[in-house]
């Protein structure tokens, strides 16, 4: 009785520890679309080449980015996407209780990016 006692126990615990709502049904990436004018613009996320626009990128959304787009003949364009917390998820934990909301924050699944898609108008180089 006791060793079935102790194994309920666990199993209680173990199900209120993980029941934290972002990381059971948040994503982990993000789609961004990302376009230029003029098009076909090399884009560079962090510093390494992604494509070419227009491109669609499924980017961690914990994370932050530095977007730069090149084309030959036009000066390059930096945009900075950033992560922001998403306020349905802290709502949901903190409705679950602290636990939720401590595994949510550790992860940083409740995060997710500032912006769904980036633009640059590129001018030309004189």
């Amino acid at each position: 009785m006791r060793k079935i006692t102790l194994t309920l126990s666990v199993c209680v615990f173990m199900l209120l520890a993980f029941n934290s709502c972002a990381t059971l049904f948040g994503k982990k990436s993000h789609a961004l679309a990302i376009g230029s004018e003029p098009r076909g613009a090399e884009v560079y996320v962090n510093g390494f080449k992604m494509g070419t626009t227009p491109v669609e990128l499924n980017l961690k959304a914990d994370k932050s980015y530095t977007i730069e787009f090149r084309k030959e003949g036009y000066q390059s364009v930096s945009r900075v996407v950033n992560t922001k917390v998403g306020a349905g998820w802290i709502v949901l934990d903190v409705l679950g209780g602290i636990i939720p909301v401590i595994v949510d924050a550790a992860t940083g699944n409740w995060n997710k990016l500032d912006q769904d898609a980036v633009n640059a108008v590129l001018e030309e180089q004189n």
